[in-house]
């Protein structure tokens, strides 16, 4: 054999090995068991197929009404993915701890369904009531359309039921029906009715005024989460599976964009590491995504960001998770919608027994003192020191006795440990690796906190993904408080613009 024939041998196998330590691995021994609602059949059974096609594996899917699904499921616990047509069934699979992470795929209102042209000129919901008028029903207690109509309608849905030719285990059988003219009308959904060329839609206000969403959601008895989110992504996302849903004539709910393994970027202060760094690995692996995550002072972070331009750098993050609300107005137009997740308390730290007897910000003030503070223009703790100091006339008498500047609070904690400080302006969560041998001395009450928001960048492809970040960080509340912090009073989302700091806060 020829060294140059061996030289080739060796650069294949090279590009070989490199090509399987790079591509995502997927377990396809496992085939995936798909729980869905009926009226879904047609396009989850393209976009499993599509999905088989791209990745090599094997979906199995189950169809039924909702609500004998989710019977199914409370029973036997077993399956990885369930595809519920209304939200109640959803609240329901949650109170019975069956099912974990979702994700909405399309949206439906409730229609009176008739044959082309509409022979008997139906166009009320008292014309069903009609005695020359045949009508078909799902069953209320199998599928999800007729349980919806029912509480949408009352006591009319009594009367209703009483009068139905014939009631069926799902909307496709009630369709069917419809559609053979066994029957004259019956009520679908109103992306079932396109599916079939024989009918059309008849809207009536009661009905169209409400809207339901198709969830899909991931059971508790998954063998595999990151190959259920997998799937569950590639349903919703727009250039596969809501592409095919939207094919089929389904008011399709946008996604991410569609990638085997995403990678989220997330920009994050400091301060939050300790809470979230070991949460973000266990997201990662429960996701099959990877996390690239810079942490550092605010300042230096919101400057990244203002280097890059705008959101099409590729490096620009996805998410971001501030030290304090003051560093969010700077980037609210990539991020207008934050969530005020966390607490921090600023104190000063000096060794156990506090051997310079420092009780106060002007202390640290007295000659001879050694004091850290974080750099102002790098981290939001710097800027808050800064603020505080000159908001109590203190600014320039301590900043003389600053013998460190850091970007992070935590450094100066080392520092402080080494004995090259005499005290620091720190977080209260800097000090807890170090609690045994460090104590905190407590700030104006009124000065004394600063409050992480968490952020998902408008335009970012991860969105959906990011959003279900910031619920698994939810879910694990004890790392937070483990890491000092205190959460926030209110978990509701606000608008960036509108974040109001006081005037001592306030960046000139």
């Amino acid at each position: 054999m020829t060294r140059q024939i061996i030289s080739l041998i060796l650069f294949a196998a090279a590009a070989l090995m490199l090509w399987l330590a790079t591509k995502p691995a997927i377990n396809t021994d496992l085939p995936l068991t798909v729980f869905c609602a009926a009226g879904l059949k047609k396009p989850v059974e393209e976009i499993a197929a599509a999905y088989q096609k791209d990745t090599g594996a094997t979906v199995q899917l189950q169809f039924g009404g909702t609500s004998t699904l989710l019977t199914q499921l409370r029973v036997a616990k077993q399956g990885d993915l369930f595809i519920a047509a209304d939200d109640r069934a959803l609240t329901d699979a949650k109170k019975q701890d069956l099912t974990r992470e979702e994700l909405r795929l399309v949206k439906q209102s409730p229609v009176i369904a008739v044959a082309k042209g509409n022979p008997k000129k139906i166009t009320s919901i008292d014309s069903l009531l009609s005695t020359d008028v045949k009508v078909a029903l799902a069953n209320p207690e199998a599928a999800s359309i007729s349980k919806v109509t029912q509480k949408i309608l009352g006591a009319k849905w009594e009367a209703l039921a009483a009068k139905a030719a014939v009631m069926k285990p799902t909307v496709m059988d009630v369709a069917a029906d419809l559609a053979l003219g066994t029957v004259d009308a019956a009520i679908l959904w109103d992306s079932t009715v396109p599916q079939f060329n024989a009918l059309e839609s008849v809207q009536v206000p009661e009905l169209s005024a409400h809207q339901e969403y198709t969830t899909v959601a991931v059971l508790t008895s998954a063998k595999d989460s990151a190959a259920s989110l997998r799937f569950a992504r590639y349903l919703n996302a727009p250039e596969k599976g809501a592409a095919i849903f939207a094919k089929h004539h389904f008011h399709a709910v946008k996604g991410d964009a569609w990638s085997l393994r995403p990678d989220l970027i997330l920009y994050s202060g400091g301060v939050n590491r300790l809470a979230i760094e070991g949460l973000l690995k266990s997201f990662a692996i429960r996701e099959g995504i990877s996390v690239t995550t810079t942490f550092n002072g605010c300042g230096i972070l919101c400057a990244a960001m203002k280097t890059m331009g705008d959101t099409t750098n590729p490096k620009y993050p996805d998410v971001y998770y501030a030290c304090d609300i003051c560093f969010v107005p700077p980037v609210a137009k990539q991020f207008p919608e934050a969530v005020l997740l966390t607490e921090a308390e600023i104190i000063i730290a000096v060794p156990k027994g506090n051997p310079k007897g420092i009780h106060t910000l002007a202390d640290l003030a007295r000659d001879g003192l050694k004091v850290g503070l974080c750099n102002a223009e790098q981290s939001t703790l710097g800027y808050l020191t800064q603020a505080i100091l000159k908001s109590m006339n203190l600014h320039e008498s301590v900043g003389k006795n600053a013998s460190a500047q850091s970007p992070t609070g935590d450094l100066l904690v080392n520092q402080l440990r080494t004995g090259s400080l005499d005290a620091a302006v720190v977080y209260l969560n800097n000090m807890v690796p170090q609690k045994e041998h460090l104590e905190a001395i407590k700030l104006p009450a009124d000065k004394a906190k600063a409050i992480q928001p968490f952020a998902v960048r408008q335009d970012s492809p991860h969105r959906m993904l990011g959003q279900r970040l910031l619920a698994f960080l939810l879910k694990n509340r004890e790392s937070f408080e483990q890491a000092g912090f205190t959460w926030s009073p209110n978990l509701n989302p606000i608008q960036s613009e509108k974040i109001e700091l006081p005037d001592w806060l306030k960046q000139k």
